[in-house]
């Protein structure tokens, strides 16, 4: 098992619950690196990987999807500076707790966990993505888990195809018509998700759709002849949200699960770079023999 960290949601998450006023030894603002140890150490102590990443939002703002669509994201605040400085120390701490870590200047988080899980996929090795975006539904496959940490909650592909109605990987092509509000990305106006898991149904791709929309007002459903209408209307917009919503691949990420395996470190030399960082002597002691302490070979995943 493949184990896929949405990094920037934990570290979020662990900046908005815990004190701001929560410091390491040199000073420096540390309730995002600290809760983001934590969780680390849950997923390593209680799951046993052998395998995992942390994917980290690295293209500041930028790369490919804003090439595209400039007011992609747009409506969104930038992280407060007291949370930026984290980011990169949380970046760090997790190579430190031995996890295979990746940003790119191109590319999201979301695309080095779509890119991985396919890396996975091709040599028939099953991964749980650990997330709570939709986005990432996607990515997953039979044999696969998509799993909210904070809530606790693990779902099967069967389980993501219930809850959206589409299959995963229909999903960005059901986000294409919708559009997202969370990233800025437009859709069709008037579409909701149900309506866009009902066509895909019946044409399973946005693409087979768009080929004959004046097909859709034939649907047995209130209002088909105006969605039909809007469809055709906004064929272009759908096109342009579909360059948004689905896998962008960056070639400069790793092409072998070799590269992918989780290598514990001493617990001495964890112990000092976690001093080094910042963290109290308590707390890496605590941390190191989380991280450090494997189970047996039967346990591991």
């Amino acid at each position: 098992m493949l184990y896929l960290l949405d990094s920037s949601i934990y570290i979020f998450r662990a900046w908005q619950t815990l004190p701001g006023s929560i410091e390491n030894t040199h000073g420096e603002p540390a309730n995002a690196v600290i809760g983001f140890a934590d969780t680390l150490a849950r997923i390593i102590q209680d799951e046993q990987p052998t395998h995992m990443v942390c994917a980290f939002d690295q293209n500041n703002g930028k790369g490919a999807r804003k090439e595209i669509y400039p007011a992609y994201k747009a409506n969104r605040e930038p992280a407060p500076p007291e949370l930026m400085v984290q980011f990169q120390r949380c970046f760090e701490l997790a190579k430190l707790f031995g996890i295979p870590s990746f940003g790119s200047p191109t590319v999201e988080a979301d695309d080095i966990i779509g890119s991985m899980a396919q890396l996975a996929h091709q040599q028939e090795k099953p991964v749980t993505i650990i997330s709570a975006d939709k986005d990432l539904a996607q990515f997953i496959a039979r044999g696969d888990t998509y799993w909210n940490f904070a809530r606790k909650l693990k779902l099967s592909e069967k389980d993501i195809c219930n809850q959206f109605k589409a299959e995963p990987s229909q999903i960005a092509d059901l986000l294409a018509i919708c559009g997202d509000k969370v990233d800025n990305i437009p859709g069709v106006p008037g579409v909701g998700m149900a309506t866009a898991a009902r066509l895909l149904k019946k044409w399973r791709t946005i693409d087979s759709m768009l080929a004959q929309p004046e097909e859709i007002a034939k649907m047995k459903f209130r209002g088909a002849p105006r969605i039909s209408l809007l469809v055709s209307e906004h064929a272009d917009t759908i096109r342009l949200a579909r360059k948004l919503t689905g896998l962008i691949h960056d070639d400069a990420l790793p092409n072998s699960l070799t590269e992918l395996q989780l290598k514990r470190p001493d617990q001495h030399t964890l112990i000092e770079g976690l001093l080094k960082a910042g963290f109290t002597e308590q707390r890496s002691d605590s941390l190191a023999k989380r991280i450090c302490t494997p189970a047996p070979a039967s346990q591991k995943k």
